[in-house]
């Protein structure tokens, strides 16, 4: 194995996950030598032209000082963006089907749970209280998606088939069949207004950090309810609070938080409005990432193509 096929993979995994990433990545690229960054000597790491990251420290890829692209196995990348200066190298996300497929799963089932009133069920079978509530049908309930990059359009597609009258919100204007798409401030008002169940699949970035905060949170459909799917900072947490305390807000779904895991003593725990997931909506899952990951490389090796990479100035 010459030394410039040697890839490290850059992490901040427990040993047991990494070992689990070090296995499927090299059975499925046999031709290639992947290996922790640690174990790479200071020869071998001036060789390195790609490596494979999973949510990595920024600073160890300073070490690499010939290193022309990543690849990571998450679709998020925004640790390697919130550097001062934008990284000197091109950054690739993950973009899987089985990722978008247990994405859209996850938004169907929250929705349906919010839908159906089972936060209330739930409160009532504490009380063991008999007391069916009124039934709507999807098509009397307004279903916002904020994002509409590729998990955002296909959740929002398979909201739509389920009957919901669907809507979506994009910074920039997208069309996508059979969905009012919205965009730029106007829209975002507009969609928080008329939303009954609002879903967060936004890419954080220094547009969307904080988007909702006090003053949009405010906006939001009284009697609203809201799933966040995508990263815990773009909703301001003591903000939520108080609408989930006056009423403004129902219920939240929320599956990402400021700080993971989710400290003991949050409030967030013991709220009755508030339904906590760790951090499971659409999880990475390893063989079919290591595949997409190994197949890009070998583009890149034999035909010197690179995947669509991030624009690092919006962030995604």
């Amino acid at each position: 194995m010459i030394l410039s096929s040697i890839i490290p993979f850059v992490s901040t995994l427990n040993d047991v996950e990494e070992r689990l990433w070090l296995d499927v990545l090299s059975k499925s690229m046999p031709n290639e030598s992947v290996l922790p960054l640690r174990k790479l000597t200071d020869k071998e790491r001036k060789l390195v032209d790609v490596a494979i990251v999973a949510n990595p420290d920024p600073t160890d890829l300073q070490v690499l000082p010939n290193l022309v692209w990543v690849h990571s196995v998450w679709a998020g990348v925004e640790k390697m963006l919130q550097q001062r200066e934008s990284p000197r190298y091109s950054i690739v996300r993950l973009v899987d089907p089985e990722l978008s497929r247990a994405m859209t799963e996850a938004v169907l089932a929250w929705t349906l749970f919010l839908h159906r009133d089972m936060p209330a069920y739930a409160h009532q079978q504490s009380r063991a209280l008999w007391q069916p509530l009124p039934y709507f049908s999807a098509k009397d309930r307004s279903v916002g998606v904020l994002g509409l990059g590729e998990l955002g359009q296909q959740a929002a597609q398979a909201l739509e088939k389920q009957g919901f009258q669907v809507q979506g919100w994009s910074r920039t204007e997208k069309h996508i069949a059979n969905i009012s798409c919205l965009f730029g401030e106007e829209g975002l008002a507009q969609i928080l207004e008329q939303s009954d169940i609002l879903v967060c699949l936004l890419p954080l970035t220094p547009h969307t950090e904080g988007l909702l905060g006090s003053e949009n949170l405010a906006k939001i459909k009284p009697g609203a309810q809201l799933i966040n799917f995508a990263r815990g900072k773009i909703i301001d947490e003591d903000a939520l609070l108080y609408e989930l305390n006056t009423g403004r807000i129902k219920h939240a779904v929320l599956d990402v938080f400021m700080y993971e895991p989710l400290p003991r003593s949050h409030p967030f725990w013991t709220h009755p409005n508030i339904t906590v997931l760790p951090h499971i909506s659409a999880p990475t899952t390893p063989q079919s990432a290591a595949q997409i990951v190994a197949q890009n490389i070998r583009n890149y090796r034999h035909l010197s193509l690179l995947p669509k990479t991030v624009d690092t100035q919006l962030g995604y």
